[in-house]
């Protein structure tokens, strides 16, 4: 019987070991075959999910996106449009009767509804340019929509008489913004009644305002919320322009009555953000993610509810130290369900609003992008760094967990994956500090690897259980490189005083830290001392660029994609001041001017003698290319081995296919020559 268990276990294993061998290693190629899950809507009786699935056609260079259902309780999704155009911003009408969409099928965004197995779709609006987005009122009565209008004179048009002119003339600032030219319009509110299968006249409720709802350049529809009763809808808008605005963080929550045809202000007490309201069922609260302090895009996001009959409010997360987002209330209206994250990842929790009490409701190694009310459940869309985003389930009283799509199972069945560790590593500050190991597929402790620091962007952007599809630590695995991810000084989910320490000290405690984590990791016997690698982008392409002045012979090798290289530079040529305020201090022109410019990277190239690959998009108006080109220039004419990498077509990502694939191939290229 023994001789036959271990028969038996020896079988086992050389199966498991024979399919494990006949798995894959990740490719740039590889990332580009997942399907990408988001839209997750639950339907109005709470059993059945809408949600979207984006593939990519790497060979035509574009994408295409359908729209899919799956009930709560699990099963097989559905495509129900299944068509070569893209669909998207998909919702229920509140009845259950029609789902309505945007498509650009005839030309230009319109909205279309079509029935809940796919059939039967009409396109029921017809507005000049299309349409941004839309949604339902509670009452099915009236649907608002968003489109870009015009409501300045045009620069351009003051020379008619020189028709093969091509300038753009501007006299304020924000003439540029993330990835785009300002061009003289703005993304606005509308509101049109609502007929069963069409949309009659509308009128705007922002008319001749030179601003945009929702808030550019990221805003979507949840900064747009209906009042229960449909007689009003709340908007979230930066009601400044120009300087003013590149100045300020100052959002407020607006307010528009469809009867009297009145707006009000309900946050102008609050100077930071305030953005996304979302109200109880009965109507009397409203719920927003509030920021305190001016200028500070990234200070913690408050939980605020306002009673609507008096006006008074409060913050319920004042004695809670961590952001909050993605409000939904439950159906009772006596608790606010919202993800917060914690120790790098990102997990779902409750707030009762009768004894302030907070609770965490789901724990493990994850985050939850968005969440969702379907009766005992919350559902969210949930990914990790090592799987994409996927649809679950998860049970309020326990927290229990379940996944209700398994899109990628296909790919993953081809792959393999690496294991992750989370490591508390020591700072020079005597902290602990939270870093993530990623090791290659069929790791050998007995192996020596060459290993990556992982340098994080953001500034404030936690080193979290994301799953990047170019900054993807998967890939890098399986390149044979262990990754080093540490949450640095300055990431959020540990602490307000973690989050904003880095705050004008740029070059301080958090390049030690990223210099801990690396020195912490490097004594490991399976790491190859001399052979290590620092890699990152925007803040991450900065931090590249000081390590690489400051390291002591650390690393073999650097990469920096967009990274900031000389801070007076930068600041005279970025567009949202307040960030380059708040975080440099302000403008170099000051006197004294601020410490952080002494942490410029340019300050300390003349100490450059590693080799460092560049890459820069010409569209990034956040860090702009001329950065990139200085960094390169500086390491050319010191005779360092380095390389560029420009892209004339993307911005502050890369995010054509193909472009995304010679990113990577180079990315790999550079790192073997230099470190295998």
């Amino acid at each position: 019987m023994k001789k036959l268990t271990f028969i038996l276990v020896v079988l086992f294993v050389v199966l498991f070991q024979a399919g494990y061998a006949q798995k894959q290693a990740m490719v740039p190629e590889t990332l580009w075959e997942f399907g990408r899950v988001g839209g997750m809507q639950v339907s109005p009786d709470g059993e059945t999910l809408l949600f979207t699935v984006t593939y990519y056609d790497v060979e035509k260079n574009k994408s295409s996106r359908d729209i899919y259902t799956v009930p709560v309780a699990g099963g097989q999704p559905k495509n129900i449009t299944n068509s070569e155009y893209n669909e998207f911003n998909a919702q229920w009408r509140p009845d259950g009767k029609r789902i309505g969409y945007l498509s650009a099928k005839n030309g230009t965004v319109q909205i279309w509804e079509m029935e809940p197995d796919g059939s039967n779709p009409v396109q029921i609006s017809k507005i000049t340019r299309g349409v941004t987005g839309f949604e339902y009122s509670p009452e099915i009565d009236y649907i608002y929509l968003t489109r870009r209008v015009e409501v300045e004179e045009d620069a351009g048009d003051k020379h008619p008489d020189l028709p093969e002119a091509n300038a753009l003339i501007y006299d304020d600032l924000m003439y540029r913004h993330w990835d785009k030219w300002h061009d003289y319009s703005y993304n606005h509110i509308f509101i049109s009644p609502y007929l069963d299968g069409g949309i009659g006249r509308y009128y705007g409720i922002m008319d001749d305002e030179p601003w945009s709802s929702p808030l550019p350049p990221f805003g979507d529809i949840r900064q747009i919320s209906w009042t229960p009763d449909g007689k009003k809808l709340a908007y979230t808008c930066k009601k400044k322009k120009g300087k003013e605005w590149t100045l300020s963080t100052n959002s407020d929550i607006y307010l528009f009555d469809l009867e009297t045809l009145e707006t009000t202000n309900l946050t102008e007490f609050n100077e930071g953000y305030d953005r996304n309201p979302v109200f109880s069922p009965d109507g009397k609260y409203m719920a927003w993610e509030s920021m305190e302090t001016p200028g500070f895009e990234s200070d913690k996001s408050r939980i605020m509810i306002m009673n609507l009959e008096d006006g008074t409010y409060k913050d319920y997360s004042a004695g809670f130290d961590r952001s909050s987002r993605h409000f939904r209330w439950s159906d009772d209206g006596r608790k606010l369900y919202f993800i917060s994250g914690i120790h790098a990842t990102y997990q779902l929790y409750s707030l009762d609003i009768e004894s302030g009490k907070i609770t965490q409701i789901t724990g493990g190694r994850h985050n939850y992008n968005t969440l969702e009310v379907a009766g005992d459940y919350l559902v969210g869309e949930r990914m990790s760094m090592s799987t994409p985003v996927e649809i679950f389930k998860v049970k309020k009283e326990d927290g229990a967990q379940e996944q209700i799509t398994f899109i990628n199972e296909p790919v993953f069945e081809k792959i393999n994956i690496g294991e992750i560790e989370k490591r508390w590593v020591k700072t020079t500050d005597d902290k602990e500090m939270l870093v993530w190991v990623i090791y290659p597929p069929g790791f050998d402790p007995d192996k020596e690897y060459p290993a990556l620091l992982y340098c994080g962007g953001g500034p404030q952007s936690a080193v979290s259980q994301f799953f990047s599809y170019r900054w993807n630590f998967q890939i890098m695995a399986a390149h044979d490189y262990i990754v080093i991810a540490p949450n640095r000084r300055g990431l959020p989910t540990f602490g307000r005083e973690w989050n904003d320490q880095i705050s004008q000290d740029y070059g301080g405690q958090n390049m030690q830290d990223l210099m801990s984590a690396a020195k912490a990791l490097k004594t490991e016997p399976f790491i190859d001392e001399s052979r290590i690698g620092a890699v990152g982008a925007s803040y991450g392409g900065f931090s590249v660029f000081w390590l690489a002045g400051n390291h002591d012979g650390l690393f073999s090798t650097f990469i920096a994609h967009c990274g900031m290289f000389n801070f007076e530079s930068w600041y005279g040529s970025t567009e949202e001041m307040f960030f380059a305020n708040h975080d440099i201090g302000g403008p170099y022109w000051k006197d004294p001017a601020p410490h952080s410019y002494e942490f410029s990277p340019h300050k300390f190239v003349d100490n450059w003698d590693t080799p460092i690959m560049i890459i820069h998009g010409a569209k990034d108006y956040r860090v702009p290319k001329s950065e990139s080109f200085q960094a390169f220039n500086a390491a050319q004419l010191q005779g360092v081995q380095s390389r560029l990498i420009f892209f004339p077509e993307e911005s502050h990502w890369v995010l054509q296919p193909q472009n995304s694939i010679l990113w990577q191939r180079e990315f790999f290229k550079w790192l073997d020559k230099w470190l295998k």
